[in-house]
């Protein structure tokens, strides 16, 4: 999906941004480019370090670019519009505080308090699933209530923009698929979601499209079907067993009949196959020829983490400030 900067929730042209310690200097946005439509669910992926936390900061206003151009709902941060922005989108961070003594209601109202026109509270503990807790402290809420409440205060002012830093670590399954219904009826709504994330199931529930950072540039965009499609396959072949490299060449391997890639290490490999039913009959047969005895083998879907792990060759990990 196409869009232009007069009609996209975010446009960003050639944003840079570096930080200087001492004689150090680290690049952690490097040219980005990326245009997100209104109407979208959009992920942003990458490793330690990649650049997006930074990246959805300047989006906030939060974070001052070194280079580039920055249009948010059609407008720039520091030309004079900066509360018409701020008017209109919401950001959840990666961890908020909150008063322990205060109720969950007296910081609604606290929050609301700062927006002339939003949403009633009462309709946002609704929204968010927390009317029963409204008298609750602070300190009696378990940390997926405590994250649906940071979640409430972005929404009460009623965002055209939500942004989503990280919404979900730590918290348990039933938790996640709460703030997952909260973020699929704000789509409904008409609102566009931006969101970070390190948990490739939450992304593909999601996200309508995703973009891959790394080392400050997007190196992959779609949606994630689009983006497992990339991969020239959709399944994969993972094996357990017993001398692997010893007796089993990797060209061997790449040979093959509907093997795209692999990885071959002393007690594994996973084969990235277009069929299921031609490459493992393929293989094992292979593996008995080689006498590579075999403990486990399971077949799976390629998934957003495999493509990460096949663009950048690192698996996602709990990301710090980036």
């Amino acid at each position: 999906m196409k869009a232009t900067a007069a009609d996209a929730a975010i446009d960003l042209r050639g944003l840079r941004k570096t930080y200087r310690k001492g004689k150090q200097t680290t690049v952690a946005v490097d040219g980005l480019d990326l245009v997100v439509p209104r109407g979208e669910v959009f992920g942003l992926l990458g490793p330690n370090g990649a650049g997006k936390t930074t990246t959805i900061e300047v989006c906030e206003g939060l974070t001052v670019p070194d280079a580039g151009s920055v249009r948010i709902l059609g407008r720039e941060w520091r030309t004079g519009h900066d509360d018409a922005i701020r008017s209109r989108i919401g950001v959840c961070l990666q961890e908020t505080k909150f008063h322990e003594k205060a109720t969950v209601r007296e910081t609604l109202e606290l929050f609301a308090a700062f927006f002339p026109s939003g949403r009633a509270v009462d309709a946002v503990l609704d929204v968010v699933s927390l009317r029963e807790k409204a008298h609750a402290r602070q300190s009696t809420l378990s940390g997926g209530q405590r994250q649906r409440l940071a979640v409430a205060t972005a929404l009460l002012g009623d965002p055209d923009l939500l942004f989503l830093d990280e919404p979900t670590t730590g918290l348990d399954p039933q938790s996640r698929r709460q703030l997952w219904d909260v973020v699929r009826s704000f789509k409904a709504a008409g609102g566009t979601a931006v969101l970070t994330t390190h948990a490739m199931d939450e992304a593909q529930q999601l996200c309508d499209r995703v973009a891959i950072i790394d080392r400050g540039k997007v190196i992959a965009l779609g949606s994630p079907t689009d983006l497992i499609r990339s991969l020239g396959a959709e399944h994969l072949v993972e094996i357990d067993g017993e001398h692997f490299a010893e007796r089993i060449a990797a060209a061997e391997l790449t040979a093959l009949p509907d093997v795209v890639a692999h990885e071959l290490s002393p007690a594994r490999v996973v084969l990235t196959v277009r069929s299921v039913h031609t490459a493992l009959p393929a293989v094992l047969a292979l593996a008995r020829q080689r006498q590579v005895e075999i403990h486990g083998l399971a077949t799976r879907h390629a998934t957003l983490e495999d493509v990460f792990v096949h663009l950048t060759g690192r698996h996602l990990r709990e990301d710090s400030k980036s």
